[in-house]
């Protein structure tokens, strides 16, 4: 059967990693360590995705903008303190390498930052498994399409030929939004129905699992 995609674009957090309940305790313990409202598991695991400001925005609505970089900064802090914890979905450098080796481009798009991109990419040795890279401080963060489409300008791949793989609405919205197909990594932070209810191509409940479709269908 004919390839249908040159370009096989993955959201990081809880798509590639199994980072999302990390992230929500992460969040949840800064605004326990400033006595700001805690958000609720649901509410945390909603911004998973988002740059890191807009996360901030959607779950302390009324917090004034000054007060951002606090939250921010002990965020980070309880996200550093576990992140060497952090590992990939079963299956994943594998499945990466023989997605490679079967011809494709390989890229990811990330609410993370740049720096936390490349450290958690150095750690898992996963550095030199990707064609392109973009992060939500290197142009407008997620549902927005600007990260996909600044990497299909860089490798000079058309919207039709490439396909969005990721676990939150976010990601299936940024796709939408840039032209591009996608399929739900329904094991991440996103219940089903909510991914199911933007109709991706498919939606898996694990790696290996979404590793075969690819393999059938990409």
């Amino acid at each position: 059967m004919p390839r249908r995609f040159d370009l096989l674009a993955f959201d990081w957090d809880g798509t590639l990693v199994d980072s999302a309940a990390h992230i929500v305790h992460a969040l949840q313990e800064a605004c326990r360590d400033l006595s700001l409202p805690v958000p609720s598991e649901t509410a945390a695991r909603h911004v998973i995705g988002l740059g890191l400001k807009d996360a901030i925005f959607h779950i302390l609505p009324e917090l004034e903008g000054s007060r951002y970089g606090a939250v921010a900064e002990r965020y980070r802090i309880r996200y550093l303190a576990g992140d060497a914890a952090i590992k990939p979905f079963p299956m994943v450098p594998e499945g990466l390498a023989r997605l490679e080796e079967a011809g494709f481009l390989l890229a990811v798009a990330t609410g993370k930052s740049r720096r936390g991109l490349d450290r958690a990419m150095k750690t898992l040795k996963l550095e030199d498994r990707f064609a392109a890279t973009r992060c939500a401080d290197e142009g407008f963060p997620k549902p927005h399409p600007d990260m996909l489409l600044q990497i299909l300008g860089s490798l000079g791949v058309a919207p039709t030929r490439a396909l969005m793989i990721g676990d939150t609405t976010h990601d299936l919205q940024m796709a939408a939004n840039a032209g591009v197909g996608a399929v739900a990594a329904c094991y991440g932070a996103h219940p089903r129905a909510e991914l199911e209810r933007l109709a991706p191509f498919g939606c898996f409940d694990s790696f290996p699992e979404l590793l075969q479709w690819l393999h059938d269908n990409a």
